[in-house]
């Protein structure tokens, strides 16, 4: 097999396309800080990627991208300026620092510190990314979970198959001295089935990939997803309507975390704190959930989709507890969160590109296992809803206040699973909710590789996970009351 070095090159490398160094760098800094700033560092990017989608028995679609560039950004006390170019030339880099630099009027000129590279871990060194591998060999695997996908069922009508890759080089120096590099993979696979009966339809879908290889279809084939998809899409058009009213929930395990995520994980990112505007400002320290509930953000799971060896502000990112047996521990800090909270880092500095300024954004958010067996949680529900798959939601970070659509999902009667049901919505509060949890099972998985992040317009990928998790209460939106 072909080695990553041998095929992709990193362009900021020595002998690189666009090689950049520290004397570079260290000169950069200098103008950007020559008005007076504090503090200036230098987000240099470099990322490939690729899809391909299979639909209705052709490709529909192959594209490639490539983008390239640097971000300056510079802070004098509590303001921050940003500029960026995408032209690597001197001239064209040195007026982004002057552009940055001029959030600051005033003062003597500082000078960087020399710098000195950090060693940072590997939690995704791969002998191949998957844009090195034939696009052909990579078509065939969705053809494969097509052609599977229709055979689990002659009421399976339409299937869609969906992979996206990209290679992300980054370098970075700060005006204290530090240089990290990293390169970081990512691929992700999807397939959508829909399956029509009497004229009714109903879609399914399955999914995985993270920073890895195209040896994850050895564990987890593209005949696997197919069938994931395509059984959920058979049992949904069963579905009856959702009831309505206040009841028990029982979330799944895995990818159920999105509701702690959005819910939960927004709120504790430092920046809203910073400004007043989260529900968990000034609660460090307060039972802030149920004593059973411990919330971690944790970078280091191998090849995950949210891992990162370093953040985007040259940081190494760990594991962090936040919430500790429902006490409020901590909360995840970029470089300028934890200057104000008089704390280090936590490695949660991160963009979507170097035409973003960098902030606290989540990795892998988890709800940790407890210690129930997860059959015995659904013995324990009279009559509640099983909560399998999430769709979209919204949330107010202020407050916690959260709606979630669910795409699978069912009727929880005497203990057992019965009925499917459509239309579930779950309306409740992110705190209140996390007080609200009486049973973690011991059984927590993490996402297999599909979530994507949205904050302030800048989106990144992120890992979720928890056990099966039973909440004494939720409002269940739905069309059937009782």
């Amino acid at each position: 097999m072909a080695t990553h070095s041998e095929l992709y090159q990193a362009p900021f490398a020595a002998g690189g396309t666009n090689a950049i160094d520290a004397q570079i760098a260290e000169r950069l800094l200098a103008v950007a800080l020559s008005k007076g700033g504090d503090y200036a560092d230098l987000f240099f990017e470099y990322r490939a990627g690729g899809g391909l989608v299979f639909d209705e028995g052709i490709l529909k679609s192959a594209s490639r991208s490539v983008s390239m560039g640097v971000g300056v950004r510079v802070q004098k006390g509590d303001a921050t300026g940003y500029a960026y170019v995408e032209q690597l030339d001197w001239d064209a880099m040195k007026h982004a620092a002057e552009t940055a630099g001029q959030i600051a009027s005033g003062g003597g000129a500082k000078r960087p510190i020399p710098m000195n590279p950090v060693a940072i871990p590997k939690r995704y060194d791969l002998d191949q990314v998957t844009l090195d591998v034939p696009g052909m060999e990579k078509r065939r695997i969705l053809e494969r979970a097509a052609a599977a996908a229709h055979a689990v069922d002659p009421r399976v009508v339409k299937v869609e198959t969906s992979l996206a890759e990209e290679i992300r080089e980054i370098l970075i120096f700060t005006s204290d001295g530090k240089q990290a590099r990293d390169t970081q993979p990512l691929v992700r696979f999807g397939i959508r089935v829909i399956a029509e009966e009497n004229g009714k339809r109903q879609e399914g879908s399955s999914g995985g990939g993270g920073r890895t290889t195209m040896g994850y279809f050895e564990g987890k084939s593209p005949e696997w997803h197919a069938k994931q998809a395509a059984d959920q899409a058979i049992r949904m058009l069963g579905a009856q309507e959702a009831p309505a009213g206040t009841m028990e929930v029982v979330l799944a395990p895995g990818d159920s975390g999105i509701l702690l995520h959005e819910a939960v994980g927004h709120g504790l990112e430092a920046d809203f704190n910073r400004k007043g505007t989260s529900n968990y400002s000034g609660q460090i320290g307060q039972m802030v959930a149920s004593e059973l509930c411990t919330v971690i953000d944790d970078a280091t799971i191998l090849q995950s989709r949210g891992s990162i060896n370093v953040d985007d502000e040259g940081n190494e990112p760990k594991s962090s507890v936040l919430i500790e047996n429902g006490k409020l521990v901590g909360y995840m800090h970029d470089r300028h969160s934890a200057a104000f909270f008089k704390l280090a880092p936590s490695g949660n500095g991160r963009r979507e590109s170097f035409a973003s300024a960098p902030m606290p954004r989540m990795t892998n958010t988890l709800l940790m296992a407890g210690k129930h067996d997860p059959a015995e949680i659904l013995k324990t529900v009279k009559r509640g809803v099983y909560a399998k798959r999430f769709g979209g939601g919204q949330v107010d970070i202020s407050n916690g206040d959260f709606v979630f659509s669910l795409t699978e999902s069912y009727l929880v009667e005497d203990g057992k699973i019965t009925a499917p049901l459509k239309g579930v919505n779950l309306i409740g509060n992110g705190p209140d909710v996390l007080r609200k949890v009486t049973m973690l099972g011991n059984d927590v998985e993490t996402s297999d590789g599909i979530w994507t992040c949205g904050k302030d317009g800048q989106s990144v990928p992120v890992g979720v996970g928890c056990p099966t998790i039973k909440i004494s209460a939720i409002t269940v939106g739905g069309t059937k009351v009782g």
